[in-house]
């Protein structure tokens, strides 16, 4: 069935969630001044990767890391890689962004990982250096733009998460990040009630805002299972994917959102009869007992397209 063509199905791609969803189900951390783990990094099986200029790097050694990052980003081992390239600069109040974004905004880095914006003020600030960054460092129309992941690490960027995410068109998603949230509040990381409501107040936000929501680190990395749970909880709340700042946790984030092949399956159906409904002039109809509609359309196509992307069928 899906070999059918896509094009009645456009009206179910609104959101960014359902154009990207396949695209970082794991994110690996890298300290950008260990040099020695850019090669392992890209010869993993992680999604994307996240060179790190801010809390993995001790300040007398930001300058070093920022030129390490440089020079890799425009060799052939990054322009060659198939992953999702992602540079976490430093906070605009460091000293540090403005030449972190000079440096690292080259044609084929995806994303500038924003640490701790707390307004609207401060995204639109990133925007434009990161514009200015791209005019200086010979980006041409054929170049895709750097977009912004922002990360919701305070409760005043939790209480203002949809504002900070509309706040300029580069933004494409909100990343959660539970110690800087949790920790000066003396709430306890493994709190489940806490997590979750975390979750959901910065799934809500990105959703109001029609960008993704990406998953936070889970600092236990002797605790695979634990992992494992808040990863599924994260992947039943729509976040994109889970960020690992071990090798060992990325089987495991790519396992927890991939889709099953019942799930597959369902979507497959679920798309067939969509076609078959708009044929007919139809609005809502069922799919293994349940009432179907626009929204389930979308969500369904989202997972034929994960699929289709991770070989699991074929396209």
């Amino acid at each position: 069935m899906h070999s059918l063509s896509f094009s009645i199905f456009e009206e179910y791609s609104t959101s960014p969630y359902y154009e990207q969803v396949s695209a970082m189900r794991s994110k690996l951390f890298v300290p950008g001044s260990r040099p020695e783990f850019f090669a392992k990094a890209l010869a993993s099986d992680a999604d994307a990767l996240s060179f790190d200029l801010e809390d993995a790097v001790a300040e007398e050694k930001k300058a070093l890391a920022r030129d390490l990052l440089s020079q890799l980003l425009r060799s052939t081992a990054t322009r060659s890689t198939t992953k999702t390239l992602i540079v976490r600069v430093n906070g605009l109040d460091t000293g540090h962004c403005q030449a972190d974004l000079a440096a690292v905004v080259v044609p084929g880095l995806h994303l500038i990982n924003l640490p701790k914006p707390e307004s609207i003020e401060d995204v639109r600030r990133a925007a434009a250096l990161i514009e200015q960054a791209e005019r200086n460092n010979g980006f041409t129309d054929e170049d895709a733009k750097v977009q912004l992941l922002l990360n919701i690490e305070s409760p005043k960027a939790l209480r203002c998460a949809a504002e900070l995410a509309s706040a300029h068109p580069r933004v494409a998603g909100l990343q959660l990040g539970l110690g800087d949230l949790f920790e000066p509040a003396g709430i306890h990381r493994d709190n489940t009630v806490a997590i979750t409501s975390g979750m959901f107040a910065v799934r809500m936000a990105a959703a109001e805002a029609n960008v993704y929501a990406y998953d936070t680190v889970f600092a236990n990395i002797g605790d695979a299972e634990g992992f494992r749970a808040e990863a599924e909880i994260s992947r039943q709340m729509g976040f994109l994917g889970k960020s690992c700042i071990h090798p060992s946790q990325i089987a495991l984030a790519n396992d927890v959102f991939r889709p099953s092949d019942k799930e597959i399956a369902h979507a497959l159906r679920v798309m067939a009869a969509a076609a078959q409904a708009h044929a007919d002039g139809v609005g809502a109809y069922v799919v293994d007992g349940k009432m179907i509609d626009a929204p389930f359309v979308r969500r369904a196509r989202a997972t034929v397209e994960i699929a289709e992307r991770l070989g699991l069928i074929s396209a």
